[in-house]
């Protein structure tokens, strides 16, 4: 089976698994290439994501838009997603309830893109892949878990909020080109710890 093929039986398990919460919102599943290097991954669909049944396509998802073709990319190239793939309503934060039940889908999906590195947007995402991480002192660093290399991100939105997060976020994109280019040898210069996740000396990278 085709990774398209694999996607896209997903996404109709998904429609299909009345157990989900929040099935009164529109399924928002993903979109990009099936061979990114890169996979974002924001908390959930907002209004304008619901609306239009696609990931970040409100004024975050212009910035993020911005921000990937900065770096001399293309939207399509990457792939993007989000840890619930139903808005909660009013916007509010996903209930550890709901991303629990969302999360078999997204860890396939996540098996089926394959992505050199995962790059979660945003505080929420990020703990999903990192519980102790914050994100003001972890965001643009690179973690191992499991077998993904993880690199945590402001969101977009909190980056239209401030021109010091604004900042930061752009110059971590400038170096997500430079990480896929060591992705092979990542590996070594990453230091293991069993009690936390793994982090790599930054200044060793770049």
């Amino acid at each position: 089976m085709s990774k398209e093929e694999e996607l896209k039986k997903l996404e109709e398990e998904m429609r299909s698994d009345a157990s989900l919460p929040l099935r009164e919102s529109n399924l928002v599943f993903g979109e990009g290439s099936i061979d990114a290097a890169v996979m974002f991954i924001g908390e959930g669909p907002g209004y304008h994501e619901d609306q239009l049944r696609r990931p970040f396509v409100g004024r975050a998802g212009q910035l993020l838009d911005k921000l990937i073709v900065g770096i001399g990319w293309k939207r399509e190239e990457v792939y993007i997603t989000n840890i619930i793939k139903r808005r909660p309503p009013g916007n509010r934060d996903p209930s550890p309830e709901e991303i629990e039940a969302y999360k078999p889908y997204l860890a396939r999906q996540i098996e089926i893109i394959n992505p050199k590195i995962v790059a979660p947007l945003g505080r929420f995402a990020m703990n999903y892949f990192l519980p102790k991480a914050k994100i003001t002192r972890d965001q643009g660093k690179i973690f191992k878990v499991g077998k993904w290399f993880v690199v945590p991100l402001f969101h977009p939105a909190a980056a239209l909020r401030g021109t010091g997060t604004l900042n930061a976020l752009t110059e971590s994109f400038r170096r997500l080109p430079l990480i896929i280019e060591k992705h092979e040898s990542l590996a070594e210069e990453v230091i293991s710890d069993d009690d936390e996740n793994v982090v790599s000396q930054q200044d060793t990278l770049f």
